[in-house]
Formats: C-alpha cells, structure tokens, sequence
C-alpha cells in the first residue's frame, strides 16, 4: 500500500514501550502512525493534522485521555474522528464514562493486540470504507477501490491515480468541503511537499474526466474553503 494510500492513526501512550509495540503492529496493519506521549502533544497533533482515527490511553501525565477525549468530542472539525480509549479501569462505571465522554470503544488493560487491530481497522472502516474493499457510490458514480474501476452511468471512466485517490476520498464523506491542504495530506502525504496550486490542477482533470461520457460536473468548488462532491 502506497504512503499516501495509508489510513493515519495517532498512537498517544505516555509508556514508550507499549506505544512502540502498538506502532509497529499498526504500521504492519497498514496504518500511518503518528505518535504523542502526552495529552497536551496530542490535541497539537490533532489540530496540525487530523488523522483518520485515535487510540488514546486515559491515565497520562499532563493531560488525561479522558479530557483529551471530552475536548475533541466538543469540537465540530474533530467530533467526526473516532477514537478507541485505552484503560486500566475494568468498572463498568469507567467504560460508561469513557463511552459518555465520546469515545468509540473502549479496550482494557491489559488487553489482546490483535484484538485491539481488529478494532482499530472496524472504526476505519466505517470513516474510510474504501481501504476495505468496499465500493463506493454517489449518484451515478461508482467506485470500487479492488479492482481500482471507476463507472459512471455504466460508462468506465480512465482516471489516473491520484484522480482516482481524489474521487475516492470525496466520495467517502460526499458533502464534506475539502480544503487543499486536507486533500494534499490526504491524497499525496504528509511528508511529500506539493504546492496547493498542484490540487487545483488534479482537480481540473478529475472534473475533464468524470464527464468525458457527458454528464453534470459533480464536483463543487467552495471559494476561500476548498472543493466537495456533491
């Protein structure tokens, strides 16, 4: 799986042994891992660059993973992004309240890392269903991300492979404005410096290419926030 095709996940564990042994189990699942030892490192890591999902243990120095949790829950841009909460307390009272406070699931400690990847990679599928094989449809489009096709009204339309990575990132979340810094992140990396203008230009070739059979250009530019499907 290619750099920019990789699901993002932010690893936060304050014990560097544990978060090293959880980042590399999730860099063989095929996750990006982002890593922070604390809450506080967390929440800044969040706000520079959202990741697709968060495995976020609760007792740490700063900032506990329940409050890291709570505030990003509050917040409309961060509410989407689903976080697995890690902890020690097996009192049904503390899984209620981490399941209260936002958290998607909630795994104690100690617990199975393959059952803990098998967690992480059902949330992904639910906010990235195309890293699991699952086709795509919006209108008269469809995407199936196995055999790499894209249809339109039965049509194959060619695209190349960033427009296809474009296409299928607007049609994971249709409505959703993108910006070019969202999309650049998401489409060529984090680590890749590419000027914004460069979205632009990918754009403009999606667009040429989803209506090569004829067709309503699908696509939306929202000016000063970015482009969204539909």
């Amino acid at each position: 799986m290619a750099a920019q095709d990789r699901p993002t996940v932010l690893l936060v564990e304050d014990e560097p042994a544990q978060r090293e042994v959880l980042a590399y189990n999730l860099d063989a699942e095929g996750f990006e891992v982002a890593q922070a030892g604390d809450g506080e490192e967390a929440l800044m890591l969040v706000e520079e660059s959202p990741p697709d999902i968060i495995i976020l243990d609760w007792m740490m120095p700063k900032l506990s993973g329940i409050e890291v949790c709570r505030r990003l829950k509050m917040r409309p841009e961060t509410r989407g992004i689903p976080i697995i909460l890690l902890s020690a307390r097996a009192e049904e009272v503390d899984r209620v309240r981490g399941l209260e406070t936002g958290a998607d699931d909630y795994v104690i400690k100690p617990y199975s890392v393959l059952e803990l990847m098998a967690r992480a990679r059902a949330q992904l599928r639910r906010v990235r269903p195309s890293t699991a094989g699952v086709v795509l449809e919006f209108a008269d489009i469809r995407l199936d991300p196995e055999t790499h096709r894209v249809y339109r009204s039965n049509n194959i339309l060619k695209l190349g492979p960033t427009e296809f990575r474009l296409l299928s990132t607007f049609m994971e979340k249709p409505g959703r404005v993108w910006s070019r810094e969202a999309l650049l992140d998401r489409v060529w990396g984090r680590d890749i410096y590419v000027d914004t203008r460069t979205v632009d230009v990918h754009i403009g070739r999606l667009r040429k290419s989803l209506c090569q059979f004829g067709g309503e250009d699908p696509l939306r530019t929202v000016r000063g926030a970015g482009y969204a499907l539909g």
